[in-house]
């Protein structure tokens, strides 16, 4: 795969001085970010047909802890799906039974028919050999109907709890003969194809689940998110906000609703996005080129690849390399070569298990010689050892200096893309009422005292060193460090899982359950 671009310089400082330009952003540039998001809300939720569509969920009401019931849930939102039976004990807590079956490429980009049906038989397979209850034998639904909730992570124009046409695919999906279709009837197609006893009477997003999740376990929320593989957040919204809905039943009742915002798609134009050579060639090269810029910029789908691009250019510069004396490996080479847990790994190595001693900012001249305290040698030493293991280049390939340069690329890509998600919480703050942006008034603030509780689920904001920091400080300049400080973040799921936790909601409309679990 050829480089990004490579670079033609005459002084190397130089050109280390304007890559980090590119990639840091300025207090002006998070406000005028955060106004367009605004912006991009208003016009979401005042009609149909725009990139970010602002879904309405038809979820009118949130968890408090106290629901109980045995549900059966379907997820698919990634290279996984999962079949999930969860127990709400009604006092905050859940217990689960669930299976993970893997979704596989042919599957992920051939017909739509051959993954629903594998879908369909995903099910059958887990209420044969795993589930604890007996569905057919429960007396409060019809004896041979089985209810399930999806958990479905892709856009979706949903017209009801239980109905909704797949707008796009995201995270390298492509199955063909889905655009378009009420994903729920694709599903029960399937079903009936098997002569399964199986209705599913609720769609929600992976964002949904995040958000009722929190709720159900916390007593409460008004976000959740996604910062994993994609990139998403839903957030409860005044009905009388969400102007396309106007001359509807739920309309006329007023109250609350969960908007699926489908931020991931957030600036396609990218008239605001700090673009840099990296990411357009990332974009130009994807499976969709021009959409879900934001979730591009964020991800951890795409973000080893933007790194990629700028280390493939350091190694191309020219009059001489600036990187590995010039040396590649099959890693380094190849199209998303590069995953985002090697600038996790690296970060971690920097890190260590004490604070960051302090950011390594180029031009690295001081690198040259042999000034280096021992505690970020030691630091550089490491992050050599994981270049070795996860790029496959050797030892004596690698100087302290290209230790310095790796960790400063993986620096700068990994703390925008959570500057960036910082932006995407503070416009659902101010949108709800909760903050003002700076130079802005903030009289007659929603719940002034109040804790504001997130959820949050994927490998970002729960592996990735400093994330969740860096987000809290592109937050704490947008909305204030009062607001920020009673900004309450906590993951959507049930710690004795792991990280491979599923999420869970109860909708308060539905006798369903369904989850979500984040690859």
């Amino acid at each position: 795969m050829a480089s990004t671009s490579a670079f033609a310089y005459s002084s190397a400082s130089e050109l280390y001085e304007h890559i980090d330009a590119q990639f840091r952003l300025s207090d002006n540039q998070l406000v005028e970010l955060t106004k367009t998001f605004l912006h991009e809300f208003k016009l979401g939720l005042e009609d149909y047909g725009h990139a970010m569509a602002m879904i309405p969920t038809f979820v009118t009401g949130v968890p408090d802890g106290t629901e109980k019931g045995t549900f059966l849930a379907l997820d698919l939102g990634g290279t996984n799906l999962r079949v999930c039976e969860v127990v709400l004990n009604g006092d905050k807590t859940f217990s689960l039974r669930q299976q993970k079956y893997r979704v596989t490429e042919a599957l992920k980009t051939g017909e739509a028919i051959a993954l629903f049906d594998y879908l369909a038989d995903s099910v059958d397979a887990f209420l044969t050999t795993e589930a604890s209850v007996d569905y057919t034998s429960q007396t409060d639904k019809p004896a041979d109907v089985i209810h399930l909730g999806l958990t479905f992570s892709f856009p979706v124009e949903q017209t009801a709890l239980d109905s909704g046409k797949i707008l796009t695919w995201t995270k390298g999906f492509s199955a063909r003969n889905a655009i378009g279709n009420d994903v729920v009837k694709l599903l029960q197609d399937a079903f009936d194809r098997k002569h399964m006893h199986v209705k599913c009477v609720a769609l929600v997003n992976d964002t949904v689940g995040a958000l009722l999740s929190r709720a159900y376990q916390s007593g409460g929320c008004i976000l959740g998110a996604i910062f994993g593989t994609g990139t998403n957040g839903a957030y409860v919204e005044d009905i009388a906000k969400i102007k396309k809905l106007q001359g509807t039943p739920v309309a006329s009742k007023g109250g609350y609703m969960v908007v699926n915002t489908e931020w991931g798609a957030f600036n396609n134009s990218r008239s605001h996005l700090p673009s840099t050579p990296s990411d357009n060639a990332l974009d130009r090269l994807s499976i969709n080129p021009t959409f879900q810029a934001f979730e591009k910029f964020i991800s951890g789908m795409y973000l080893g690849e933007i790194a990629r691009g700028i280390i493939v250019s350091l190694i191309d510069a020219s009059p001489k390399p600036l990187l590995f004396n010039g040396k590649s490996t099959p890693s380094i080479n190849n199209h998303y070569g590069i995953d985002t847990s090697f600038m996790s790994n690296v970060e971690t190595a920097w890190l260590g298990k004490d604070a960051c001693p302090g950011h390594i900012r180029p031009p690295f001249t001081e690198l040259d010689g042999s000034t280096l305290s021992s505690n970020i040698q030691t630091r550089l030493e490491a992050i050599k050892q994981v270049i070795v293991k996860d790029l496959g280049l050797k030892p004596d390939q690698i100087s302290l200096k290209d230790a310095a340069i790796i960790r400063w690329v993986c620096g700068l890509v990994g703390r925008r893309a959570a500057q960036l998600s910082g932006v995407a919480v503070a416009t659902v703050l101010v949108q709800t009422g909760r903050a003002v942006l700076p130079g802005e008034t903030g009289k007659g603030l929603k719940d002034p005292n109040d804790k504001i509780l997130v959820g949050v689920d994927g490998s970002l904001i729960e592996h990735y060193p400093g994330f969740e920091v860096t987000l809290r400080e592109s937050l704490r300049y947008l909305v204030g460090q009062d607001v920020e400080s009673r900004v309450d973040i906590g993951l959507a799921k049930d710690g004795e899982w792991g990280w491979g936790g599923p999420m869970c909601f109860a909708s308060p409309q539905a006798e369903v359950i369904a989850i979500r679990y984040q690859d």
